[in-house]
């Protein structure tokens, strides 16, 4: 009896990708076990916001600067708002501005990410969650720089840092987990139905006036009516910036409720996203 010399071939191992049913993981590993693919989209993001821009990076200075400046003149010279603890309104104003920026792009970015991606979708596998949440961390960059004027604006004012500045990368997180959690919502809504992104501006709009950033929170009543204010998210952040910049009262209930109500929006935006994510690739 002959035996064949022809090696045997051993079938390779094969991949097969299915949707989920029922109750999905959240596999918040898979953020790290595609890390580089993150890295890749949040640099991407930067190179092209600045890209053929005359000029630059200036742009997050110019936005939230000019911003000030309306501000300041509108409702801080014309309206008379008070500030807390009579704060000068320029940098009252620029240091509510600072994490309503970061929420805002962040929000704005995340909440079209998805079909702004289309291409990349439909041609490969990775965790669909990488794709907002690369978008939201893109915005640190901007944050960053225009945090630079807001240095300068402390030492024209004088205005001495305390102790509680240590709590601002906790509040920074906040501000974007809170744009995280909507932005899920938002993005995974816009594949089905597009006026979404139509929707975001007008929704930003009127988020920021509903939120302390032109005016103090201590204009609201005292009461039910502070705590119904606090179910806003940004509400705690905003305040939250205030007290460790510039020494108001810490907004303890505040914050507390604005957290829970992230978390809530958080844990329900990522379950929601997670149980929309198997139809991404056939609607998009």
């Amino acid at each position: 009896m002959k035996h064949s010399s022809a090696a045997v071939k051993t079938p390779l191992p094969v991949s097969v990708i299915r949707p989920s049913k029922g109750w999905v993981a959240l596999r918040l590993g898979d953020l790290w076990k595609y890390r580089e693919l993150v890295y890749f989209l949040i640099w991407r993001d930067v190179k092209v916001r600045y890209k053929q821009a005359a000029l630059g990076v200036a742009w997050a200075i110019i936005q939230p600067v000019m911003t000030m400046v309306i501000f300041s003149i509108i409702f801080g010279g014309l309206a008379k708002l008070p500030t807390d603890g009579g704060v000068p309104y320029p940098i009252f104003s620029y240091v509510a501005l600072l994490p309503w920026q970061l929420f805002a792009n962040a929000l704005q970015k995340s909440g079209i990410s998805l079909v702004g991606n289309a291409n990349l979708i439909t041609k490969i596998y990775f965790p669909r969650l990488v794709i907002p949440f690369s978008a939201v961390v893109s915005g640190l960059v901007d944050f960053g720089i225009s945090f630079l004027v807001l240095a300068g604006l402390m030492v024209y004012y004088k205005i001495p840092l305390t102790i509680n500045v240590l709590w601002l990368p906790l509040l920074i997180l906040l501000a974007m987990v809170t744009a995280l959690a909507v932005g899920l919502w938002l993005s995974a809504l816009n594949v089905q139905y597009r006026d979404v992104q139509h929707m975001i501006p007008f929704l930003i709009t009127v988020w920021m006036y509903a939120s302390p950033v032109v005016y103090s929170a201590t204009l609201i009543p005292e009461g039910i009516w502070q705590v119904v204010y606090a179910l806003n998210p940004m509400t705690g952040v905003i305040q939250g910036f205030r007290w460790a910049l510039l020494g108001n009262e810490p907004p303890e209930l505040t914050l507390i409720v604005s957290s829970a109500v992230v978390l809530v929006l958080l844990v329900s935006g990522l379950y929601f996203f997670r149980r929309m994510e198997r139809t991404f690739a056939d609607i998009v």
